[in-house]
Formats: C-alpha cells, structure tokens, sequence
C-alpha cells in the first residue's frame, strides 16, 4: 500500500499553524481538532511540526510562561517527509528510525496530507487481517 492509498481513504485534510502563533493558540488548535501534532507553515512551506511531545518537554525546562512563546521556539525544524508514492514499509521504517509519529506528504514542496502512526498501524491491521483471511480459507477449500 502507498501514502496515496491511505490519503484517499482518509482524506488530505491537515491542520496547520504558523511559527508566530503562542504555544496557548498551539494547545487549543490540537484539542480542538483532537489531534496531535501540526505542521507549521510559512508563506514558503513547511518551516517545522510541533507535536504535543514538544511541548511537555519544553514545558519541563521553561514553566508556564511557555505558553506564551511563538511555536517556532519548540517545533521540529528538520522535518521528514514521504511522498505519494512512498510505500507504507518505508514510513513505518522513519517513523521508527527517528522516533516520530507524524509524516506530511508532500510533493513539489506543496503539503498535501499528513500520515499519522495510526494510519500506518491500521494499513497493518488491514493486511494482517487479510492474510489470515487468506489463510484460513486456503485451509478449508484446499
């Protein structure tokens, strides 16, 4: 399975935040959408991601007047991304490799979705359950 299988199932929609938004706006934008981690855009693209880890282990070091702080202070400037065509094997590969748990998709430096760990988790489960329904089958007809 491919990053655009999962996009079609699932949709492109992609909550997104700006890198001068306070890490306040940041906490209700992800209870809002219950998710949790966003892409940050700038005019010219993908500038970070924060996720939820960042910001517990930002609030560890800094207190409560974190909240306060534009989000480019503690999001992840280096982002991995996949493309459409990336297959399901190597997300779940980045996603181990560099201990994350959200990949946008982009293409020509456009953000076009974002493929969490569950999504990969589920294409799993998925192909796990039609391999034992492969399986069984074999076994009663054969």
């Amino acid at each position: 399975m491919r990053v655009s299988d999962i996009l079609r199932g699932k949709g492109a929609a992609v909550a997104t935040i700006g890198p001068s938004a306070t890490v306040a706006e940041l906490l209700a934008r992800l209870a809002e959408h219950n998710i949790g981690a966003m892409v940050v855009l700038a005019p010219d693209g993908i500038v970070g991601i924060v996720s939820e880890r960042d910001v517990v282990r930002r609030l560890n070091d800094l207190g409560g007047g974190l909240l306060d702080r534009p989000v480019a202070e503690i999001m992840t400037t280096n982002v991995a991304t996949c493309a459409l065509d990336d297959a399901v094997d190597r997300l779940n590969a980045v996603m181990t490799d560099r201990r994350i748990r959200h990949l946008p998709v982009v293409k020509d430096g456009r953000l076009l979705g974002i493929i969490s760990i569950g999504d990969v988790v589920k294409v799993r489960m998925r192909e796990l359950q039609d391999n034992t329904e492969q399986l069984e089958a074999y076994i009663s007809h054969g």
